[in-house]
């Protein structure tokens, strides 16, 4: 298993993994994440900070039965492409949710959840994960 992230690098990337933070260009309007230094689209270097609303909905999915190194204790587990509201796509696994609920279109939300443990360090990595929204 690999080694936990250093802790500078986990502080430059608190942002994206626990608020869903993007960026969006001032040139052309459109919204990436994670976030970008220089927009794809038309170049421009002019991109400032936005905050993701986290809501989206499952373009595809997969069950992973036999996951990478480290993830074991999530196995079997739903890994999805959610396109949010604001535009990007990102690859997520599902929580919260069982598998034969899972449908095109299902619309979820942004949560905080575990992602990993190491166990020799006793560090636990969160970041983001997606769920069916909860209804009240």
């Amino acid at each position: 298993m690999g080694r936990p992230m250093q802790v500078a690098r986990y502080w430059r990337h608190f942002k994206e993994k626990y608020r869903m933070v993007g960026t969006k260009c001032k040139e052309c309007g459109e919204i990436y994440f994670p976030p970008r230094q220089v927009c794809p689209k038309c170049g421009s270097r002019e991109m400032e900070d936005v905050q993701l609303s986290g809501k989206g909905k499952v373009l595809s999915w997969t069950i992973v039965r036999n996951p990478p190194s480290g993830f074991e204790y999530f196995k079997p587990y739903p890994l999805a492409l959610i396109e949010l509201e604001e535009g990007p796509i990102v690859l997520a696994q599902l929580t919260d949710v069982d598998e034969n609920q899972i449908d095109f279109g299902m619309e979820v939300e942004m949560v905080t959840r575990k992602i990993r443990e190491f166990e020799e360090d006793g560090l636990i990595l969160y970041g983001y994960k997606f769920r069916p929204p909860i209804k009240p």
